[in-house]
């Protein structure tokens, strides 16, 4: 089935449901690998990648519902538009699947400028699952 799963993460209520998805479709499966990205908006010269501790609050619900799931995964964080970071990343590795929660944390900018989501779901090239 799915082997290497990539999941989009920003801390939200939707991306817990959704880390908890990608975690069920894991178990189905022997040695699937689970790859979660934390895109961090902003200009990376200004802040580092090292992990605050509003970011370890926001990412502490993924982190423990992947370690509860008892599957292989590893948590990245990067600089730069969540849907653009996510999109590219997807699409330069080698994942059959990205699952992403259907809101984030920011609904304003969402319902101004499109969702996170759906962005990502109409430009990468493998299959996308997103939770609600």
């Amino acid at each position: 089935m799915f082997k290497r799963i990539l999941l989009a993460s920003d801390g939200s209520e939707h991306a817990a449901k959704a880390t908890e998805k990608a975690v069920q479709l894991a178990q189905l499966t022997e040695y699937t690998f689970i790859q979660d990205i934390y895109a961090i908006e902003g200009d990376s010269r200004l802040k580092s990648l090292s992990r605050d501790e509003e970011r370890e609050s926001r990412i502490h619900t993924t982190d423990e519902i992947l370690k509860q799931g008892n599957v292989e995964y590893e948590i990245t964080f990067m600089h730069g538009d969540a849907a653009k970071t996510v999109i590219q990343f997807a699409n330069q590795n080698s994942f059959d699947l990205v699952v992403i929660g259907s809101r984030g944390l920011n609904p304003v900018k969402g319902m101004l400028l499109g969702s996170v989501s759906s962005k990502i779901a109409q430009q990468v090239t493998i299959p996308v699952l997103i939770v609600k």
